[in-house]
């Protein structure tokens, strides 16, 4: 009987094709962050040509965002039951007949259904990309370069989308759905070359909590549509406190579900590890920093600056290009400080960046007022992304890898929703005074998130770096990070005199790492985390 841990180990790629899978997974990643900052410039044209409704344009972009941070969970331990190449597969093909489609039709509920699908499809395809990456690449140096990567590709992503979604509308706003069908069967034909088959399993599939999966994602569903229904109809309104009760009687009962359940849904035991529990509680705070203050920005340039919708996109570009130089550096600052460091600057000085946005006014000069401002988020961003990532699925059992990505992916889709939600709020108590002032507060309030990020990853996160015994530093903290270097292959329960333990070769962990714990963590590191 082959070990499921050593071939799941394997699994992600055919032979020696790492960087092919790499580049696939990446390939989709880019097109899911080209997807939405391509839809929010294209609005404008979508209301003019089909006559939609203010609430209709509301949902082609919220539908998606409800759908995806709603089946995240869901999608994430299909990943691990089913197979992840099969989900990643099948979920890309969907996310292509969707895209195909909204390019036809002529119906604002048509479109919004088509939008929603994609959600659905995405919600399976994101954890189970970053899973295979994960199980692919070693924990260590060559994981965090991979993880850089892939952090990489969806700032490109973005930037790419900002960039090409003026070019598209002014031709046709239906290229905005038919290019990203283009680049979804491009990646749906490269994939069965780049990755290689699931493996097989031996014995009874685990079985599947139905129930569980029902109240996990009816809760999150609910939380979601609240959130981004809430500026609309009131944070007060019977939608609005029906939507949140439901939401958290749902999410208690799926508590309650995952504690009787010999095999359920989410070992909850899995937040025992302290980095992995701080990792979501950051990616939640900087998500909500983030998307919070790029929907206040956005509005900013083209409600108070005048600029067009071409002109504010572009005028994000710097802050786009100051995250690609920087993530491209972050793997080895992660290798040479650990964690905390680059999680912790990165939010300060992201949180920088969005409150020096207080400087601004009616006739802000660009280069003087909001150029500094952009760099300064966008080095920050590049810092601390990749570091929660890196932390959120480290020291996580294989078999767990796409549960361990769906949390991070659910907790930056809630703090997402959170974050608008928010800053619509205090967007609109500006009342008589105008508007400036009450962009002022909104770009507050969303900048307290970063901060407080900063303060969670200072807590949480471990130790900056952990000595060897020469003195040296050791591969980043990253709950248990293991070394770049295995052992030689075949060569089960060989000794690293740097390290001490006996050591398995074909997993590159302590031969006993993975025993006596039930949710696959190594027990040295929960002991070290203080779980």
């Amino acid at each position: 009987m082959s070990d499921p841990q050593v071939t799941s180990r394997t699994a992600g790629t055919l032979g020696g094709r790492k960087q092919i899978a790499l580049l696939v997974l990446c390939a989709q990643l880019f097109l899911d962050s080209m997807d939405v900052s391509l839809m929010g410039v294209a609005l404008p044209e979508l209301k003019d040509d089909l006559g939609l409704s203010a609430e209709e344009l509301q949902w082609i972009i919220s539908g998606y965002a409800v759908a995806y941070g709603g089946f995240l969970l869901l999608g994430g331990r299909a990943a691990d039951l089913f197979g992840r190449r099969r989900m990643f597969f099948w979920g890309t093909a969907v996310f292509a007949v969707a895209s195909l489609a909204g390019g036809f039709v002529s119906d604002g509920t048509l479109l919004i259904i088509s939008r929603v699908v994609k959600g659905v499809a995405a919600a399976f395809i994101a954890p189970a990309a970053l899973s295979i990456i994960m199980t692919t690449f070693k924990e260590g140096p060559e994981r965090n370069r991979a993880v850089g990567i892939f952090s990489l590709t969806g700032a490109s992503g973005y930037a790419a989308g900002l960039v090409l979604s003026g070019v598209l509308t002014e031709l046709n706003w239906r290229l905005t759905f038919f290019v990203p069908f283009v680049i979804a069967a491009l990646v749906l034909a490269a994939v069965r070359y780049a990755v290689s088959p699931d493996p097989v399993r031996d014995g009874e599939r685990p079985g599947f909590d139905a129930f569980g999966a029902v109240t996990a994602t009816g809760g999150v569903l609910l939380l979601v549509f609240a959130l981004t229904r809430a500026p609309e109809v009131s944070w007060g309104s019977a939608a609005t406190v029906l939507s949140l009760v439901a939401s958290v009687a749902l999410l208690v009962a799926f508590v309650i579900i995952q504690n009787r359940r010999a095999e359920p849904l989410v070992q909850l035991s899995i937040f025992r590890s302290r980095t992995l529990s701080t990792a979501n509680v950051v990616g939640l705070t900087w998500a909500c920093a983030t998307i919070g203050w790029q929907f206040v920005a956005l509005l900013y340039l083209q409600q108070v600056l005048d600029y067009s919708a071409l002109g504010a996109g572009a005028a994000i570009v710097p802050m786009a290009a100051a995250i690609l130089v920087t993530v491209n550096v972050t793997p080895r600052v992660i290798n040479r400080f650990g964690l905390r460091v680059p999680a912790v600057a990165g939010l300060l000085l992201q949180g920088l960046g969005i409150l020096l946005f207080l400087r601004a006014d009616e006739s802000s000069e660009y280069v003087t007022v909001l150029l500094p401002a952009l760099v300064l988020h966008g080095i920050g961003n590049g810092l601390s992304f990749p570091s929660f990532n890196v932390a959120g699925v480290s020291g996580v059992a294989d078999e767990q890898q796409g549960l361990a990505t769906s949390l991070i992916q659910s907790a930056l889709q809630l703090g997402g929703g959170l974050g608008v939600a928010v800053a619509a709020a205090v967007l609109a108590t500006g009342g008589d005074e105008g508007g400036l002032a009450s962009y002022h507060r909104a770009f507050l309030a969303v900048g307290l998130f970063s901060l407080a990020g900063a303060l969670a990853a200072a807590l949480g996160l471990g130790p900056a770096r952990t000595p060897e015994p020469d003195g040296a530093a050791d591969a980043p903290d990253a709950a248990g990070a293991a070394d770049a270097a295995d052992g030689p292959k075949g060569t089960p329960g060989t000794t690293d005199a740097r390290k001490g333990p006996p050591t398995d070769a074909r997993k590159g962990t302590p031969t006993d790492a993975r025993k006596g714990t039930t949710d696959g963590s190594d027990p040295a590191v929960l002991e070290r985390e203080g779980a």
